[in-house]
């Protein structure tokens, strides 16, 4: 019998995002659109909607309607160089319900006992719990702190073994917020590369960058690094607004890994729903896509800056490394010890306790994302949401600290 550990955040969503009145800045989706919304983004007020309902309802294409694979595979050849190497095959990425399945479809297929798995850490659970409950042996890459909870490549070393069959990263990092530049990615795939490792990148969040340095371009796919052995998963729930159709993608360059997705998945979900898919190949046509992504990232640069300006008024309780893209932020609170001296909060009853206080949800990081016993005293917050939820989430969230915190 597969043995899996309680998904936690998970969770701790379902138990309490249906609290009454309950103010969700917990939510790690950009502020969601209905399918009126998105016709109204549209560029072209004469182009057909989203929906042609004459269809039939089949099963449809398999892996995925062409028009939708050709959409993802332009969007994974974001960032790379036309010289360098050739535009993404469409025939290479396969459809799947959301990136969680993509996800488990690659851990299924390529994962089993005797295999060893590096994960960085924090990361959403699934990462590295999935390969565990496989018969893996996983190893966690902890992101530090003090380095921008940014994978150190030197690290690798130490944590790679001769049955190492897969590096798994998330990138933007949730629940840090954290990107990965390409100069790292790109020392990564040198280190997989020279030793026959398959990379995955949970790309999730991407192409969510909204707040790097100046200095600092939006690091490309996985994909773009001339290395077949790499592998994307990505979905239209988080950075594109579109949770509710339930609509993610699996790609790499390994043709032979792309035929043993497609055999594995015919065991378990076989195809998306044909309505999914049209919503998601509407939202990612070039009427609809500039102005959809234009939205989603001016409404996380403005409201990471609210998220910002009350970490700094309460910058003796709270602190944080800044979130540079994604919608996740992890932020961690103290109090007032029995000696006076500060010390990180319980996150779990802290996040409890705000609940109850105040209506407003937040997700416990230690509990969360950190096996109850790593980053202790942290919260993480999803500020992607409408700016007026943020707003009245952060009043609420202040008025707590004063009274108990402080």
């Amino acid at each position: 019998m597969v043995r899996i550990q309680p998904f936690e955040v998970e969770q701790w969503m379902d138990r309490y995002e249906v609290t009454p009145g309950v103010i969700n800045i917990a939510e790690t989706c950009a502020a969601s659109v209905s399918i009126d919304e998105l016709v109204d983004l549209s560029r072209d007020k004469t182009a057909p909607g989203p929906l042609d309902t004459s269809k039939k309802l089949t099963y449809g294409a398999i892996p995925g309607s062409q028009a939708l694979r050709e959409r993802v595979a332009s969007l994974l050849d974001r960032g790379a160089s036309p010289t360098q190497i050739r535009s993404f095959p469409p025939e290479n990425v396969i459809i799947t319900q959301g990136a969680i399945s993509a996800n488990f479809l690659l851990f299924y297929t390529l994962i089993g006992p005797g295999d060893h798995v590096i994960c960085v850490y924090p990361t959403y659970q699934q990462l590295y719990d999935v390969p565990k409950s496989l018969g893996a042996e996983v190893s966690l890459w902890k992101l530090k702190e003090e380095n921008g909870y940014i994978p150190d490549i030197s690290e690798l070393e130490g944590l790679v073994k001769p049955n190492t069959k897969l590096i798994v990263i998330n990138n933007p990092n949730n629940p840090t917020g954290s990107t990965t530049p390409k100069s790292v990615l790109s020392d990564m795939v040198e280190f997989a590369r020279s030793r026959d490792i398959t990379i995955l990148s949970d790309e999730v969040y991407s192409p969510l960058y909204h707040s790097l340095p100046a200095d600092q371009e939006a690091p490309p796919s996985i994909l773009t690094f001339g290395y077949n052995k790499t592998v994307a998963t990505g979905s239209m729930s988080k950075a594109f607004a579109l949770a509710g159709i339930r609509v993610g993608w699996v790609a790499s360059r390994d043709s032979l890994l792309i035929k043993a997705l497609s055999s594995a998945r015919d065991y378990t979900t076989i195809s998306v729903s044909q309505l999914d898919d049209q919503v998601a190949n509407y939202a990612l046509s070039k009427e609809v896509l500039a102005s959809l992504m234009k939205r989603n990232l001016e409404l996380a640069k403005t409201n990471l800056g609210l998220l910002a300006e009350f970490v700094e008024k309460y910058g003796e309780v709270c602190s944080w490394v800044r979130a540079t893209a994604g919608t996740t932020a992890l932020i961690k609170f103290t109090e007032k010890g029995k000696d006076g001296k500060r010390e990180p909060v319980k996150d779990g009853e802290f996040v409890v306790d705000l609940l109850e206080e105040t209506k407003v949800l937040v997700m416990p990081g230690s509990v969360c994302f950190g096996k109850g016993e790593d980053f202790k005293g942290t919260v993480r917050i999803g500020y992607v949401c409408h700016t007026a939820v943020l707003k009245e989430g952060l009043e609420k969230m202040g008025a707590y600290v004063d009274e108990f915190l402080l």
